[in-house]
């Protein structure tokens, strides 16, 4: 499993991360769960209708006629803050939604995140903040390793750019999202917070969980993590969203299970890389450690997805996946990107497919070479993604 990168160069880490086809999520679903690989998201456009195209060209107009930031904010900005605007403007042409697109423009009010230590267990790789290491006995807490996690880290963690949320934002838009102003929105396995506060400054209520506890340890400041965000006047000006984590097993935990309900019922429930079949269900035999247990029967599962979604809401699985190993070599579970749960299953916990195991891999392509994804820290190409880089999606609704 990959280690994280302190001592690299800011420069080196995001060259580093561009060029990752697939990333790893150590130790992210400890005890039920085993590590998983991850990496983008989102999902191929469908057709919009006229009242989405309506909607769409009011908040572009609602945009243009915001207020420009002055040159003196934009020279304030630390380079982690620049280089998240500057891939999103890069994106911009291929986001096909206002909503998309607005996304892509609240770059610009993320805030500025001071270095963070936290604590890791060498021999667990588990992850503590500052103040649960403080609360551990004297001999303990000298063997725990000190990490320092810095802004860039804060926003991309392991997993990679915040901004590969765009295809599943747009995909909900074209599935009747379009506004997130009030909206309560769900992410199952989410990974990092910069999207979770991407939506939130556009009016979203988001939950993000995850098991983790490198994620536990990193966003450990509730007044800044947590609570109510500032909108992103430059492209919304209604009332403010807010964020909340939760961080364990979910649904098989009960006292996880009302933490989120407490916010249902959702809009949009999102996973992304998380509910892969190769996780889930291997084809062939693979280590535990790559695999994901949910802790619950699908149908428990499924059923929990249903009675926290409103009506009409909708749960967007996307799935990156490289290329699967041939027969000869070790089978890679991340490469399977299909849905772990058949349309028979959805339809019996009262979900409508909507679209099943779609493939988007022109889009990710794109996304990929606009991200320098292909390149290495030299900008040299070295990887082809037209062979190495796949996508699949699945999008049900519950039934209105």
């Amino acid at each position: 499993m990959s280690t994280i990168a302190i001592h690299l160069t800011l420069m080196q880490r995001q060259q580093h991360q561009q060029r990752q086809q697939h990333e790893r999520r150590p130790h992210r679903w400890t005890p039920l769960f085993a590590c998983a690989i991850v990496m983008a998201t989102a999902a191929m456009v469908l057709g919009g209708c006229s009242t989405t195209q309506s909607v769409a060209r009011r908040a572009d107009a609602a945009a243009a006629s915001a207020p420009r930031e002055s040159a003196a904010s934009a020279n304030l900005r630390t380079s982690v803050q620049q280089q998240l605007i500057d891939d999103a403007a890069a994106l911009e042409p291929l986001a096909t939604t206002a909503l998309g697109r607005s996304f892509l423009r609240a770059t610009e009010a993320l805030p500025s995140v001071a270095t963070r230590v936290v604590y890791r267990d060498d021999n667990t790789r588990d992850y503590f903040s500052p103040d649960e290491a403080a609360a551990m006995p004297e001999d303990k807490r000298r063997k725990l390793a000190t990490v320092e996690l810095d802004e860039y880290r804060y926003y991309h963690t392991k997993y990679g750019s915040p901004l590969a949320y765009l295809r599943a934002i747009d995909l909900a838009a074209r599935n009747g999202l379009g506004d997130v102003s009030g909206a309560h929105i769900l992410d199952f396995g989410y990974g990092a917070i910069g999207h979770l506060r991407l939506l939130a400054s556009l009016g979203a209520h988001v939950v993000g969980v995850d098991p983790d506890s490198y994620l536990d340890a990193l966003y450990s400041q509730p007044s800044i993590d947590q609570g109510s965000v500032a909108t992103a006047r430059n492209v919304y000006r209604g009332r403010r969203g807010s964020i909340t984590l939760v961080h364990g097993l979910w649904p098989g935990t009960p006292e996880l299970a009302q933490k989120v309900t407490k916010q249902a019922p959702y809009q949009l429930i999102i996973s992304k890389n998380t509910l892969k079949r190769g996780y889930l269900k291997p084809e062939r035999r693979a280590p535990k450690s790559q695999l994901i247990d949910l802790g619950v029967t699908d149908e428990q599962f499924l059923n929990a997805i249903h009675a926290n979604l409103a009506a009409g809401g909708l749960l967007v699985i996307y799935n990156l996946a490289p290329k699967q190993a041939p027969p000869n070599k070790e089978f890679q579970p991340q490469a399977d990107a299909r849905s772990p749960f058949s349309a028979q299953q959805f339809a019996r916990a009262g979900l409508d497919v909507v679209a099943m195991n779609t493939e988007d891999h022109d889009f990710v392509r794109q996304m990929g070479l606009a991200l320098g994804w292909d390149k290495n820290s030299k900008g040299e190409v070295v990887n082809d993604l037209n062979t190495n880089l796949f996508a699949l999606y699945t999008i049900v609704r519950r039934a209105r």
